[in-house]
């Protein structure tokens, strides 16, 4: 136990602030990471280039090609990380021992990903695949007009959840299902009811099949728009929020998939009130749904703040959402996975009681000038020692050892 972690106990004890019970939350936190990063969104079927309004940019040397190199990078980054946590997997992401099309894909096809998971105590999340695909081609899937699409978006989607299913039991551990669909249109519709009424009925189906609660949570995600997408959305906010809510399911806010004045922190105390859990995907959004690096910005805390300050730890899935090709891939897993945990450590080291106590007595004055001396309370002590208790280098040391993998395996690819 170092000096500077003792002289930080103090302080924060005289706040009544336990650090101990603060990193001993912080070490129960599954952050889900999300497996897209280490190799640009591409998947293992070789289906060509990204669609459905996303993109990476960069060509930043050392990408993932296969499953093998793929989860070698994952354990890479894993062990640069506090904690044990998740993986969150695409559909594209299947190892199947034989050519499979997405709307008949079995557990089975995800094993090899069962026996990483289960070597390393890591849980797995899933998501169906609805972009990337010919039958994707026009960015409507779920919603489509033809039948045979939404026949084809829908079986893939069953398949999903019964593959989510199969990880939550092999895995000991609830494994979230996400459906995130690309629909929309570059152009100001003439219909924008038919869409959402097709859409509504796809999911009706794809949710009439009762699966295992207590190992399978389904979610829908929400957008805004993307490349391509700009002037509608089929499956907006408020489309999903009112389905989740009527249908028992969570709704997932992803901190991109809104206009640059809303704030998701906003929205997560709203949605814990009506909601048993929610589902979080973390990213950074610049100017638009651009999917950055997650850096410990003032967003990034404010959400953390909400969702420890609601008590809602055991309630929110926590995952991470961004690519990356401009820079090293597995440092980009790091960096933020390593922000999101810093800015959980901020909220569990935060006297919320108080300030708290402060705004219902309406003196705003301390509660302003409390906030803004916490910003300098020696929050780094304490994650300093939380990354050596947790086995990882401390600070910006493990940059050192991602160099080392980069020079003696990602260049070599």
């Amino acid at each position: 136990m170092s000096t500077c972690y003792e002289s930080a106990r103090e302080l924060y004890a005289a706040l009544g602030v336990d650090t101990e019970k603060a990193m001993e939350q912080l070490s129960g936190v599954k952050i889900s990471l999300h497996c897209w990063q280490g190799d640009d969104v591409l998947g293992f079927e070789n289906t060509g280039s990204l669609s459905g309004g996303i993109a990476t940019t960069g060509n930043y040397p050392g990408r993932a090609r296969n499953f093998d190199e793929l989860t070698a990078d994952l354990d890479e980054a894993l062990k640069l990380i506090p904690g044990r946590h998740k993986i969150n997997l695409h559909a594209s992401y299947s190892v199947a021992d034989r050519p499979v099309e997405r709307n008949s894909l079995i557990p089975a096809d995800f094993s090899a990903w069962v026996d990483y998971a289960k070597d390393r105590g890591l849980g797995l999340d899933f998501n169906p695949t609805l972009f990337s695909h010919p039958m994707a081609e026009d960015s409507l899937t779920l919603s489509s007009p033809d039948p045979a699409k939404r026949r084809y978006w829908i079986d893939h989607c069953k398949c999903s959840r019964k593959i989510a299913e199969s990880f939550g039991k092999a895995l000991g551990q609830p494994a979230l299902d996400n459906i995130w669909i690309p629909d929309g249109y570059k152009e100001v519709p003439a219909d924008r009811l038919g869409p959402r009424m097709r859409l509504k009925e796809s999911l009706d189906e794809i949710f009439s099949e009762k699966l295992d609660g207590s190992v399978l949570y389904d979610s829908v995600e929400s957008k805004v728009f993307g490349l391509g997408l700009e002037a509608y959305t089929v499956g907006s906010h408020e489309f999903y929020m009112n389905y989740a809510a009527k249908n028992g399911l969570l709704c997932l806010l992803d901190n991109g998939h809104y206009h640059p004045t809303e704030m998701v922190s906003d929205k997560i105390p709203a949605m814990l009130l009506f909601s048993e859990k929610l589902a979080l995907h973390v990213t950074r959004p610049m100017r638009w749904d651009s999917d950055h690096v997650v850096r410990f910005d003032d967003e990034v805390r404010e959400i953390a703040a909400e969702i420890v300050r609601c008590g809602a730890l055991d309630r929110v899935f926590i995952g991470l959402d961004y690519f990356d090709a401009s820079l090293n891939r597995v440092a980009a897993w790091v960096i933020g996975m390593r922000n999101m945990q810093k800015a959980l450590l901020t909220a569990l080291l935060t006297p919320h009681a108080r300030l708290k106590s402060y705004q219902d007595e309406g003196d705003f004055t301390s509660m302003l000038a409390m906030q803004e001396e916490l910003k300098f309370y020696p929050f780094a002590a304490v994650w300093d020692e939380f990354c050596e208790r947790q086995g990882v280098p401390v600070r910006e040391s493990w940059l050192a050892e991602v160099r080392r993998y980069e020079k003696d395996v990602l260049l070599k690819r």
